[in-house]
């Protein structure tokens, strides 16, 4: 009999496989879906967004074992949403947590043949990781749009995915969007890279914390404001809190 580690190796990995299959196999009718309602207009797209992120939770949840915890308030009206961001969980269940957010995205993502088209018809905001003032401005412009529409606006401010446990400085396209906003900033802690690390390919079970921090004035000078997002999104980063992956 192998030892227990080994164990809980193997049956992780069978339910990431499963899960890969399930989630994958899912995700083409919804985006075929999607395309066909794409001359409706975002808000039909954004349905069929918002059923294939609750997919994803819900598979995550029987397949993988893990399970969602929220601690503090969803903000209801559209709001500047600051989020922690540790593993691909996250940018797959913001449809399902936020009410139709608009995502900044990498344009990597957006060159996907086909799902591209689709994230650009839900509205995603192109993020040019080397475009200086030029991807400030669009992504401004994104952002306004947004809460024009009424759509929470959600931003990875680290820019890239993170150890858990790390606490990069956000980037400089933060403070940008900040500079022009009315309203608050609200902070968003994840700790899902215990569970579902980056560039790992098992997913194991356990407990998904968000934990909504306080909000976040307007009009602060940069360095508070940037200081406040850092601690508030990093809050959940010790290990000692009685986190660790369930046993299988």
């Amino acid at each position: 009999m192998p030892p227990l580690s080994s164990l809980g190796t193997i049956i992780a990995f069978v339910r990431s496989a499963l899960f890969a299959i399930c989630f994958y196999g899912l995700t083409v009718p919804f985006v075929t879906a999607a395309l066909i309602v794409i001359p409706f207009g975002w808000r039909p797209v954004s349905a069929v967004a918002a059923g294939w992120s609750r997919t994803h939770r819900w598979l995550a949840h029987w397949i993988l074992g893990q399970k969602v915890v929220v601690i503090g308030t969803i903000p209801s009206e559209p709001q500047f949403i600051i989020c922690k961001h540790e593993s691909m969980f996250e940018t797959l269940d913001a449809v399902a947590m936020f009410n139709r957010p608009v995502v900044a995205a990498k344009r990597e993502l957006l060159d996907i043949p086909v799902w591209g088209r689709v994230a650009r018809a839900y509205g995603l905001i192109v993020v040019e990781r080397d475009g200086g003032a030029s991807a400030l401005r669009t992504i401004r412009a994104g952002a306004r749009a947004a809460f024009t529409a009424g759509r929470p606006v959600v931003f990875y401010p680290e820019g890239t995915r993170v150890p858990h446990g790390d606490s990069p400085e956000i980037k400089s396209g933060f403070a940008g969007v900040y500079a022009m906003l009315d309203g608050p900033v609200i902070p968003v802690a994840v700790d899902s890279g215990r569970v579902s690390p980056r560039k790992s390919f098992i997913k194991r079970a356990g407990t998904i914390t968000y934990l909504i921090g306080e909000a976040i004035p307007p009009k602060l000078p940069r360095a508070e404001a940037e200081q406040r997002v850092h601690a508030a999104i990093n809050a959940l980063n010790r290990t000692d809190r009685g986190g660790a992956p369930d046993s299988p």
